[in-house]
């Protein structure tokens, strides 16, 4: 077997075919920079691209590259999968269009993370991040739909929804199992989860970048997160978080 990874990067990729090459050649770049070993694994979604193919010839690049077909539609399908395939000590999944530079990587594991953090979660809105680039609207709807999620679910969080977020290997093993989101409500049910189960979770402040081709569709995206958020509250009832995933 080689060398256990330290730390699994994990891409959910949806037609990413035109973007991937760039983040896959970062976070390549960064991990061979690093002294621990590293892995990228690649979760192609649905796509209608030859996305697929294009991670595909990167196993060239970095032996340590898997790439996995999530048939079904959902970025929450992606990350989960991506999550429960990796061996690494600290399982990060990332957007492809690293609207967070790769080099933020390393706030969120050890040495610059304290080691008795469980979840690390960027955010937009804790101590020290700038958005760069954001339109104003985006900014405002994005604080809107923010505050219902915090109203009805986690109010503890500053952000809840930016797509980069590290799990230590055993919160990781625990929490995903129990994931039942397919879509973008997945961040908030392992999160709501990670506090039913007293795991230690810490935001950290980025650089955030906007992307003019962001896949983020606001309104109807916070439509749906409300509804997702009153079926969370109802798998809560019914017993479904209670259960151990192993």
């Amino acid at each position: 077997m080689p060398e256990r990874p330290f730390l699994s990067l994990i891409f959910p990729a949806h037609n990413e075919e035109l973007r991937l090459p760039n983040a896959l050649e970062q976070a390549i770049a960064f991990l061979e920079a690093q002294p621990f070993a590293g892995e990228i694994i690649v979760v192609e979604n649905g796509s209608a691209d030859r996305t697929y193919e294009v991670a595909c010839a990167f196993r060239e690049r970095f032996a340590a590259l898997t790439v996995l077909k999530e048939n079904a539609r959902g970025k929450g399908l992606a990350v989960r999968a991506g999550m429960l395939a990796a061996r690494g000590e600290y399982r990060m999944f990332l957007d492809v269009d690293l609207s967070m530079p790769i080099g933020d990587v390393a706030k969120f594991i050890p040495p610059l993370l304290a080691g008795d953090v469980d979840i690390a979660i960027a955010s937009r809105e804790a101590k020290d991040s700038v958005r760069i680039d954001e339109p104003q609207y985006r900014h405002v709807m994005g604080r809107i739909f923010n505050t219902l999620i915090r109203l009805l679910i986690l109010p503890q969080y500053q952000d809840s929804q930016c797509g980069f977020k590290c799990f230590r290997a055993r919160p990781a093993e625990d929490l995903f199992p129990l994931q039942t989101a397919a879509g973008m409500a997945f961040d908030t049910e392992i999160l709501y989860i990670a506090n039913l189960r007293g795991y230690r979770v810490k935001e950290i402040g980025i650089h955030w970048y906007f992307d003019t081709d962001s896949r983020v569709r606001v309104v109807r995206d916070t439509i749906d997160m409300v509804k997702d958020t009153f079926r969370i509250k109802r798998n809560r009832r019914r017993g479904l978080y209670d259960r151990t995933s192993a």
